[in-house]
């Protein structure tokens, strides 16, 4: 057989070429095939302690969209840094179409997922967010945010004053809705219609008990089963909502601390994201409810993005063309 012709995708490569709210569509179409039966594998992380890092990879195929891939990384080791590597083939022929360097991608596609919970449980009406975080993450859930919500103001706070100062500066530069930073946790929770955490925090930022009724969480800067941003007694009264259920058991640290502390039963879960966008599923269904969107990663967003991402760079000839060769050749 002859050999496949393949992109390789440099980080910058991508960098420009889809808007906040390209991502969100692209994404939420892979939620949707998710939850028509698309399959989808939670992470899978190997743990070394000399040097200390991890090694996570998942996995996703879109068969509407007509790719599938996996997302590897790794993070930590002596470097102290990760990287990102993205291989994306075709549904249908099993072909490699591109191979990615992930870093850019990486909190577009995260953004993007946000926002589709957002879009999913948030109060239509949703103006305030109160967001924890200062870094590219918690950039990107804004945009992504603003995106599919009609913003009026936003308290960041992070535990860094310069931090979050900054970002304020910024972020209020270039969005529509009023950005300041505070100087209290409870600034950023009081009053808010939507709360995201995108920290590094191993506890919770904040206490459950000053959410507001109609308040929509979500919650994105951990996957590990001992670390969490986001407490009990959030989890217990809330419309709990994950990326992929079967990450409950392997790394949603807020969902298993709160039902090892007694705060949940096994089954505190309304429905996987995918479902509720494929509407076998309902979100929201009062005003008054609280909702949390446990977004700790999956392939499906990955996958989704770089679909999207594969065709525009072919399209503007971007990448460099590489070649595999089939199996068949060396067996």
């Amino acid at each position: 057989m002859a050999e496949s012709e393949a992109l390789f995708l440099e980080s910058e490569d991508v960098s420009t070429l889809a808007t906040p709210s390209e991502y969100i569509a692209a994404v939420r179409d892979g939620y949707r095939q998710r939850g028509e039966g698309a399959p989808a594998e939670p992470r899978t992380t190997l743990r070394a302690e000399d040097p200390p890092g991890m090694l996570t990879g998942y996995l996703a195929v879109l068969p509407d969209s007509g790719v599938m891939g996996g997302y590897t990384y790794a993070a930590g080791f002596g470097e102290r840094d990760a990287h990102f590597v993205l291989p994306v083939f075709d549904a249908d022929s099993g072909e490699p179409l591109a191979v990615f360097d992930g870093a850019s991608l990486n909190p577009h596609k995260t953004g993007a997922v946000g926002a589709v919970g957002i879009d999913a449980l948030a109060r239509e009406n949703a103006t305030q967010v109160g967001l924890f975080g200062s870094g590219s993450q918690a950039s990107d859930q804004l945009r992504a945010a603003a995106a599919v919500r009609d913003l009026e103001q936003v308290h960041v706070y992070s535990p860094t004053p310069a931090h979050r100062e900054a970002f304020a500066e910024e972020m209020g530069n270039e969005l529509d809705p009023a950005v300041r930073a505070v100087t209290e946790p409870k600034q950023a929770v009081v009053d808010a219609d939507i709360v995201i955490t995108a920290t590094q925090a191993s506890e919770p930022v904040f206490d459950g008990e000053w959410l507001e009724p109609g308040t929509h969480v979500t919650a994105m800067g951990q996957y590990h089963p001992e670390k969490r941003e986001i407490d009990a007694h959030t989890v217990a009264k809330a419309t709990y909502v994950p990326d992929l259920r079967a990450r409950l058991e392997q790394d949603a640290g807020a969902y298993l601390q709160a039902k090892s502390e007694g705060a949940i039963d096994e089954g505190h879960v309304q429905a996987e994201l995918g479902d509720i966008v494929a509407g076998n599923a309902p979100g929201r269904t009062s005003d008054r409810e609280i909702t949390v969107f446990d977004s700790g990663g999956t392939a499906i967003e990955t996958v989704a993005a770089a679909g999207l991402l594969y065709e525009r760079a072919r399209k503007a000839g971007v990448g460099e063309s590489i070649s595999f060769a089939p199996a068949s050749d060396a067996m």
